[in-house]
C-alpha cells in the first residue's frame, strides 16, 4: 500500500483571487476535496497527508476521506519544503523504502486508469515515475521583440502530470539537496533529475488538468460533473 502527499499550502497568487484555489468550489465540493477522493478512494492509496499553511482557516477538518486515513503538517514557503513536511509526517510504518505519492491540490481530475498504470510501472522501476503527457502542439521560441525566432523539435517532449511516484528516503534527500542549493525544483521528478536520476514517463490522460487560472473553472467544473455523473 502506498501513501500520497497532497502540498495545499499555496496562496494561489497567481490564480488571483481571495480564496487559494485549492478551497474553490467546484460541482459543490471544494477542489482539494476532488483532489483526494481521486487518490483515496483508489484501493491501491492507503491514506494521506496534506501540507497546509500555518494560518490556514479553510481546512475542513478531516481526519478521514473516503474511509482512509488523512493527516495534515504545516507545509513550507514553497512546494519543495511542503513536500518535506509532508514526507516527514508520514506515519512510522511507511518505510525509507516505501514509494510515495505525490499529488497536486488543485488537480482534481485523476482517473483510477492512469493511477493504477503509475503504481504498477512506478514500483517496478528502480527509481520510480510520473504521470506526463507528450506535447502535441507546435512549439515556437520567441524572440525578445516578440517575434518567432525558431520551431522547436516536439518528439521527445513531455508535459510533466502529477502524481509522481518515489522511494521516501530518496524523494526526501533529493528536495533536502535542491533546496539547500538554493534550487526550488518546480515538481518532484526535478529534484530527483538532479541527483543523476531518471524517472520512468507513464503516459497519462490528457484532461488530467491543474487548475491554474480564472478560465480553467468552467472546464474544470465541467470535467468533473461528468466524472460524478458517470459513477451516480
Amino acid at each position: 500500500m502506498t501513501w500520497a502527499i497532497v502540498p495545499a499550502a499555496g496562496r494561489g497568487t497567481r490564480f488571483g483571487g481571495d480564496v487559494p484555489k485549492q478551497y474553490l468550489d467546484i460541482a459543490g465540493e471544494p477542489l482539494l476535496a476532488h483532489a483526494l477522493r481521486a487518490l483515496l478512494s483508489h484501493p491501491g492509496v492507503e491514506g494521506a497527508v496534506v501540507a497546509l499553511a500555518a494560518d490556514d482557516a479553510l481546512w475542513p477538518g478531516w481526519d478521514a476521506f473516503e474511509g482512509k486515513p488523512v493527516r495534515t503538517c504545516i507545509g513550507g514557503a514553497s512546494r519543495g519544503a511542503s513536500v518535506l513536511a509532508g514526507l516527514a509526517a508520514l506515519p512510522e510504518e511507511v518505510r525509507a523504502d516505501d514509494f510515495v505519492l505525490v499529488h497536486d491540490a488543485a488537480r482534481p481530475n485523476l482517473s483510477h486508469a492512469d493511477l493504477a498504470a503509475l503504481l504498477e510501472r512506478g514500483r517496478a522501476d528502480p527509481v520510480g515515475a510520473i504521470l506526463a503527457a507528450p506535447v502535441r502542439d507546435t512549439l515556437k521560441r520567441a524572440g525578445d521583440d516578440g517575434g518567432i525566432d525558431a520551431t522547436e523539435p516536439r518528439e521527445r517532449l513531455w508535459r510533466a502530470l502529477t502524481p509522481q511516484l518515489f522511494r521516501r528516503l530518496q524523494l526526501a534527500r533529493a528536495l533536502e539537496a535542491a533546496l539547500a542549493e538554493g534550487v526550488e525544483p518546480t515538481d518532484e521528478s526535478m529534484a530527483m533529475e538532479r541527483q543523476g536520476a531518471r524517472p520512468l514517463l507513464v503516459e497519462g490522460s490528457e484532461d488530467n488538468l491543474k487548475l491554474t487560472t480564472p478560465a480553467d473553472l468552467a472546464l474544470m467544473a465541467f470535467l468533473l460533473r461528468g466524472v460524478r455523473g458517470s459513477a451516480a
